[in-house]
């Protein structure tokens, strides 16, 4: 919550950081406001997502319920694996504590909390037929999941890339300041006699390019007390029930397990989208991580 509010007052705010250094300018949040017009809910699983994007079909033989078109797919294929051990963790937690359908209708927080979700937080959609009535188990597993994923995993793999990818700004401009020069223009002489000079006045200017690598730094950055999926101090754990505390260890080994299991396909030579022509390998969904700027780490943002 604190760092949310941090980035609407200096991040995405009018005239803030995002409006002033990258090429959606003034009309950022105006774009995010007509995309999110078709946002919905229910869709933002990671199973859910890959099949509106065309990347995936249905397939009930497979553990996840889908079959990938592009099987070398290392967001894809990495974050199944997080995300169905994130559904079992939330499927045996839920139901140890809600034993049946009734019980979900008759809890007043839950209730409460359900209906602020949905008729606070997305006021422009409350009325909206997809979300879910909150009326069942299998509801409230697949939110809890959703919920989870989006602040967890999802986050990670769209936030701690950030700095290795684009810290070499040419790598990732922010902003083109000139449209594509046409045959026979000053432009694109200009191109055809120095093409690096040329490129340098159209991309980010330097002010610009130093403001925004200094956000990424910090935004790409695990802190030293970082705790990640799966894990938690004894110190701090939020019930004395055994089987949910047994449930969430086994939680833990699974994603360590996970873990092993993603070094193992970067080590793979066949899996040859893992690497690219740099030779980086995709490792935004291991769980674990060290300190500072690791393109790795699922930091715990989020507990049921």
């Amino acid at each position: 919550m604190n760092i949310n509010v941090l980035a609407r007052n200096v991040l995405v705010n009018a005239e803030g950081i995002i409006e002033s250094t990258f090429l959606g300018g003034a009309y950022s949040v105006e774009m995010s406001s007509f995309v999110y017009k078709d946002w919905v809910f229910t869709e933002q699983g990671l199973p859910h997502d890959l099949l509106k994007r065309g990347v995936a079909v249905e397939d009930p033989t497979s553990p996840q319920c889908l079959h990938l078109l592009i099987e070398d797919y290392p967001y894809a294929v990495d974050g199944l694996d997080i995300w169905v051990a994130i559904k079992l963790w939330v499927e045996e937690y839920v139901n140890f504590y809600y034993k049946s359908d009734a019980a979900i209708v008759q809890d007043s927080e839950l209730q409460a909390f359900w209906k602020e979700v949905v008729e606070v937080g997305h006021g422009d959609l409350k009325n909206a037929t997809w979300w879910f009535k909150m009326q069942n188990r299998v509801e409230l597993i697949e939110a809890c999941a959703i919920l989870i994923w989006i602040a967890s995993a999802l986050h990670a793999a769209v936030n701690f890339g950030q700095y290795p990818y684009g810290g070499y700004i040419l790598n990732r401009p922010t902003k083109s300041r000139r449209l594509m020069p046409e045959k026979g223009s000053a432009e694109y002489d200009e191109v055809s006699k120095n093409f690096q000079k040329a490129y340098l006045k159209t991309i980010t200017p330097k002010n610009d390019a130093l403001t925004d690598l200094t956000i990424l730094e910090v935004l790409s950055r695990h802190a030293s007390d970082e705790q990640y999926l799966g894990q938690r101090n004894e110190g701090e754990l939020w019930t004395s029930d055994s089987l949910p505390l047994e449930s969430f260890k086994r939680f833990g080994r699974k994603l360590a397990e996970i873990e092993q299991k993603l070094i193992g396909r970067n080590n793979d030579e066949s899996l040859r989208n893992r690497y690219g022509p740099v030779k980086m390998p995709y490792t935004l969904l291991y769980p674990s991580s060290e300190e500072g700027l690791t393109c790795r780490g699922i930091p715990n943002s989020i507990s049921i």
